[in-house]
């Protein structure tokens, strides 16, 4: 006796589990004139191969690679409830390579990684070419990434990102800390505002409050400035290492922990750093934020950067040249403290 199984059912494809590899291609189609605008000459080929060249340059004698990966954390959730996609891109690179000019590198490359349940074309290359503007300010090149569609792991709408970049410094130049002493000065820049930081605590601000986004918010709604992306700090601290070459002895990305957490990080056995918060102005955003969830300064201080988005450490006798060029390049700075000795 033989069995035979017979079925009316049509034959299935990956669309039909939910997965359309023409609109994976088509997304690549849109995003490379964004990342043909970041390339740099030691990039070897372009978007599509499985990997991704970059010949290092003859400038280095002893370079030393530099990486740093990171996200843009739920900040991405006031993104999807404003439907706004071109600034998160910016603070996915930001994020990275705020974190590796720390140690004096220069950010050479960036690759994302965009995943959803369900692509859509528009709102990835919206935020893609968020990712290449970011790329563009670091002077680094996009060379590549990933996007990953997985039908029932996302709700409709949404997505997650991932960024991953990679510097070099030469092995002499590496900012550690090591050389900072008693006497030395810590300046500020200023942050564009809550960078990518803190927002589980902003959003839970938003909703005990009922707070409407679209409200004026000094000319701009609430959500506007809610979402400006992270400040990217990389072509005007070069400047200054090319410039003055040993001044900065140690920097700090002000990021989850703020300065309170982060500014120890750098220094060495033996000293503290004083910070004084009236050295610069809460900005508009931080104040509300202060007054609307009636946070305690310390925990403001630990949870955003309150202002400050990168912190220096140089001497005394080299601040105001640091301070100069800085200035000139577009950053505005604070005196914002001081080296002293622990006791």
């Amino acid at each position: 006796m033989s069995t035979q199984i017979s079925s009316s059912q049509s034959p299935l494809s990956y669309r039909d589990a939910g997965v359309d590899i023409d609109a994976g291609d088509a997304l690549v189609d849109r995003i490379k004139p964004f990342a043909k605008k970041t390339m740099r000459p030691e990039v070897l080929g372009g978007i599509g191969g499985f990997g991704a060249l970059f010949s290092l340059s003859g400038k280095y004698r002893e370079p030393v690679l530099v990486s740093g990966t990171d996200g843009v954390g739920t900040k991405l959730r006031l993104a999807f409830m404003l439907g706004q996609h071109g600034t998160v891109g910016q603070d996915l690179v930001a994020m990275s390579v705020n974190d590796i000019l720390v140690q004096g590198a220069e950010p050479l490359f960036f690759l994302d990684y965009f995943a959803c349940g369900k692509l859509d074309v528009g709102t990835a290359a919206s935020v893609v070419q968020g990712i290449a503007r970011g790329c563009e300010l670091a002077g680094c090149a996009l060379i590549g990434g990933e996007t990953a569609e997985m039908p029932g792991m996302y709700p409709d709408g949404e997505y997650d990102l991932a960024g991953f970049a990679v510097g070099a410094v030469e092995k002499s130049d590496i900012i550690d800390g090591a050389r900072i002493v008693p006497g030395d000065v810590v300046l500020g820049l200023a942050s564009s505002g809550a960078h990518s930081n803190g927002y589980s605590l902003i959003r839970k601000i938003i909703e005990v409050n009922q707070t409407d986004l679209a409200a004026d918010f000094h000319g701009r709604t609430l959500g506007e400035a809610l979402l400006e992306p992270t400040r990217i700090y990389v072509k005007p601290l070069l400047q200054v290492f090319r410039e003055r070459p040993g001044a900065v002895k140690g920097l700090a990305h002000i990021t989850g922990g703020g300065l309170t957490e982060n500014v120890p990080r750098i220094l060495p056995e033996g000293v503290m750093a004083r910070i004084d918060a009236k050295n610069w102005p809460l900005p508009p955003l931080f104040r509300w934020l202060q007054e609307a969830g009636q946070v305690a300064d310390q925990e403001m201080h630990r949870v955003f950067n309150c202002g400050i988005g990168m912190a220096l450490v140089v001497a005394d006798a080299d601040a105001a040249a640091v301070s100069t060029l800085l200035a000139n390049a577009g950053e505005t700075v604070f005196r914002i403290g001081h080296i002293d000795r622990r006791t």
